[in-house]
């Protein structure tokens, strides 16, 4: 192992810290925590032993919970002399093993840091600890006509410190932006206990953007303290779309029309025909089950504009072939359409013991096709998959159904869910939207970028963290790593889709 003084190559191999000893790490710990926030019995450990991507799963050394950050200081301190790896986590909702525990590490949890600490109404901001759900967020700012734009399914559950790590947004990021276009300022600590303040409450601050390079940083450079979010005032009115079609192609095709044609809904979102099948029987949202996709697209501001909007949206569905139209009667329509959206997941589970979920993303253009290729791996995997899409800024999320107690079918899963990236990547996207790498799309990020790409990505998190304690071993793959999954595709004759051109 590394001593707190020498520096890892970063980018070549993933440092040993297998002699870590586990005894004076609880000891150290144990002299700057309060009594109750330290635990190190495996019974205690095991709910921390995956995220909500339970295909994977690792039993941490110690999880630390502290309550001020004065103890988030000092534990990073204790695990940056020690060289003892530290993984931030919140909710645990996420879906790419971002949170996955180190097996010589320290589970950071934030669990305890859920106040919100100011919220101001005249400047449409609230400043909140990492641990407050999202949802609790629009509650508190509901009575002041406000909301917190960002909405992915998790929403009751999942953390803004979480959603900061791994940039997330929801059904309506269309309209409204992912976490990044929705907060000032990132309060943190680095790995060695100094505490950084990036961003403000103005617009714009003098010097590099380095707010847009911590959101979405998984854990990586620092551990998230305090977050300033921008609230959004609530519509006065919003109305749904509900539209149906008899081909994926035409319905991939309405999304990109719909976009073309100038038009920036609230919400664009896709669901195909086993996707609906399988939510209509969960939530009874009222969709019409013959159809091989749906599309949902939300109109919101004044009564005015929605009425002219929809409108539009109408003429462009009609012009691209829709088999039917819905536009939401009153908001318990509109809520019940959207909840069977939401409900995707869920229903997933109901349906299949396991589910494994992808997030690339695509050109709007080319949903049909990846809908129509997704098909045809069906068969070449041996599993079922259904879909679900924030179609209108490309970003899938196809959940491939498989029960692991079965012999092979999470390789199989997780081979299908590969070729899924790849070809997101040779269609001229990328292998995530709003889930991050984490574990699970690591191999991946190797066929997305360069060599070079991939050492100056290594050089920034060594700015910011130059032994790779935090969150080691994710999102960022080593060369040694990328190299061995190359000679892994080569014997195995896999040149993914060479007919498809790449951008």
């Amino acid at each position: 192992m590394n001593s707190a003084t020498d520096p890892v190559v970063l980018g070549e191999q993933e440092a040993d810290f297998s002699a870590v000893d586990k005894a004076r790490v609880v000891e150290a710990l144990a002299r700057v925590l309060p009594a109750g926030a330290l635990m190190y019995d495996a019974e205690e450990l095991r709910p921390y032993e995956c995220d909500g991507l339970s295909a994977y799963r690792q039993m941490p050394m110690v999880v630390a919970l502290p309550t001020t950050e004065e103890q988030v200081v000092a534990v990073l301190k204790v695990c940056s002399e020690m060289g003892v790896p530290v993984v931030a986590r919140g909710a645990g909702t996420g879906l790419s093993g971002g949170a996955l525990p180190h097996a010589f590490g320290v589970v950071l949890s934030l669990a305890r840091f859920n106040r919100i600490l100011h919220l101001d109404p005249h400047a449409r901001t609230a400043v909140v600890q990492p641990g407050v759900r999202n949802l609790a967020i629009s509650e508190a700012a509901s009575p002041h006509g406000l909301y917190y734009a960002p909405d992915p399914s998790s929403q009751i559950a999942c953390t803004i410190g979480g959603n900061v790590a791994e940039n997330s947004g929801g059904v309506h990021c269309l309209k409204y932006g992912l976490t990044v276009h929705n907060v000032l300022r990132v309060r943190g600590v680095t790995i060695d206990g100094e505490i950084v303040e990036i961003g403000n409450h103005g617009l714009d601050a003098p010097g590099y953007d380095l707010l847009a390079l911590v959101i979405g940083s998984e854990g990586m450079l620092e551990v998230v303290t305090e977050v300033t979010v921008k609230l959004t005032p609530k519509p006065q009115l919003a109305q749904c779309v509900l539209a149906a079609f008899d081909d994926v192609i035409k319905a991939g095709e309405a999304v990109a029309e719909i976009i073309a044609a100038g038009i920036i809904p609230a919400g664009l979102e896709m669901m195909d025909q086993p996707a609906t099948a399988a939510v209509e029987q969960f939530v009874r949202a009222g969709y019409p089950l013959d159809a091989k996709a749906i599309l949902l697209c939300e109109s919101d501001g004044t009564p005015e504009e929605v009425a002219e909007e929809i409108e539009r949206v109408r003429a462009v569905l009609e012009r691209s072939g829709a088999t039917e139209i819905r536009v939401s009667r009153d908001e318990a329509e509109r809520m019940k359409f959207w909840a069977g959206r939401k409900a995707a997941f869920p229903a997933a589970g109901r349906i299949s013991p396991d589910y494994y979920c992808m997030d690339g993303t695509i050109p709007r253009k080319r949903l049909g096709e990846m809908l129509t290729a997704i098909q045809e791996m069906e068969g070449k995997h041996g599993l079922r998959c259904i879909n679900v899409f924030h179609a209108g800024d490309g970003n899938l999320h196809p959940l491939i159904l498989f029960d692991a107690n079965q012999e092979g079918e999470l390789e199989r899963a997780e081979a299908f869910g590969a070729d899924i990236l790849e070809l997101s990547v040779a269609l001229g996207g990328t292998i995530t939207g709003e889930h991050g790498v984490g574990i699970e799309k690591i191999n991946q990020m190797c066929s997305q970028f360069t060599r070079p790409e991939l050492t100056m990505f290594f050089r920034v998190k060594g700015a910011f963290d130059p032994r790779a304690l935090l969150n080691p071993g994710k999102a960022i793959p080593t060369l040694n790593r990328c190299a061995e999954y190359g000679r892994m595709r080569v014997s195995n004759g896999h040149v993914p889709y060479p007919d498809i051109p790449r951008f």
